[in-house]
């Protein structure tokens, strides 16, 4: 009888801690000279993220349906890095690496959401070059401005509800296996792990989201760059090739940079067994670098971007 109670009492009462220990970065050699260089990228990705942003808003010729899309992953960008970096700051800093229940739950929602934002940004940016290029003559008819918005604002709301989800049954845990989270923030999956009730469902919906923001837009991208080349391959002359890719390089990189490191990481996972302290290195540097990495590549292989730098420049010497 007092067996049927106890499991009756667990299926019924939920026991969440009122703080977690976030416990990546501890053991690692020479921590302190990676935290200095997050903060570099943290810096470089504020500030350039927030110029591209400046720039896409204060330029009239940058209102159109690619430079909303660039302004999106900007923004996601900008997001994603203040969602992440300032925690980890936090803890160089003060040497606190204690964060609370609700702090905890709302810090793997903000990340999880801005880096499910920026996938799908990827896809739309990626959806944008297959018009301009396999149909030239119809782009100006298929993309425009409220396309591009609406398309956007169905990323942002279907990632909200994803997210929100799979946050949400966090909540149904009844986590008392442990407080100490293997990561260094707020991780779904070292936190679902420690449930001692039945946690399938957050195991299901952790695999889906893998699938849905990762898998998914990674496929999409290469269909997409597929049907590309095979309508350049119809192209005559090697020079109009040359200047229809020229005009996808900047999103190309941009998704090797996304992507890339994080199936390595996924790849190495499957594997073998990676050492903690490498798989947190690595999906740490996954998640900094393309924040700070995406603006100099789009202000630098965007002439309308050095343009506008170029105008400013000459203004401020004439007002000199």
């Amino acid at each position: 009888m007092s067996v049927l109670n106890t499991k009756v009492m667990q299926n019924t009462t939920l026991v969440h801690p009122e703080y977690f220990y976030i416990s990546g970065f501890t053991g690692i050699p020479f921590v302190k000279c990676y935290f200095i260089f997050i903060f570099f990228t943290y810096i470089v990705a504020v500030f350039g993220n927030s110029f591209v942003l400046f720039m896409i808003c204060t330029e009239r010729s940058l209102h159109i349906p690619r430079y909303i899309g660039i302004f999106n992953l900007a923004l996601a960008d900008l997001g994603e890095t203040n969602a992440l970096i300032p925690n980890l700051i936090k803890t160089f800093i003060f040497d606190s690496q204690y964060i609370s229940y609700n702090a905890c739950l709302s810090n793997m929602f903000f990340v999880f959401f801005f880096s499910s934002v920026q996938s799908f940004a990827l896809v739309v940016l990626a959806y944008d070059r297959f018009i301009a290029i396999c149909f030239p003559l119809r782009y100006h008819a298929i993309v425009n401005n409220s396309l591009m918005a609406a398309a956007l604002m169905l990323v942002w709301s279907f990632c909200t509800v994803v997210v929100g989800t799979m946050v949400g049954l966090i909540t149904k845990l009844s986590l008392c296996k442990s407080n100490v989270v293997k990561s260094y923030f707020c991780d779904h999956g070292p936190i679902y792990t420690m449930a001692c009730n039945d946690n399938t469902i957050n195991s299901v919906i952790a695999k889906c989201c893998t699938a849905i923001f990762i898998y998914a837009p990674l496929i999409a991208i290469i269909v997409s760059y597929v049907s590309i080349l095979l309508a350049l391959s119809k192209i005559t002359t090697w020079a109009e090739r040359l200047k229809a890719m020229k005009t996808c390089v900047s999103h190309l990189l941009v998704v090797g940079i996304f992507f890339i490191p994080v199936l390595c990481v996924y790849i190495a996972a499957l594997t073998f067994t990676l050492e903690p302290n490498a798989r947190i290195i690595s999906t740490s540097l996954s998640s900094a670098i393309p924040p700070m990495v995406n603006p100099i590549i789009y202000v630098l292989n965007t002439n309308k971007f050095k343009n506008f730098i170029l105008k400013m420049f000459k203004k401020r010497s004439n007002l000199c």
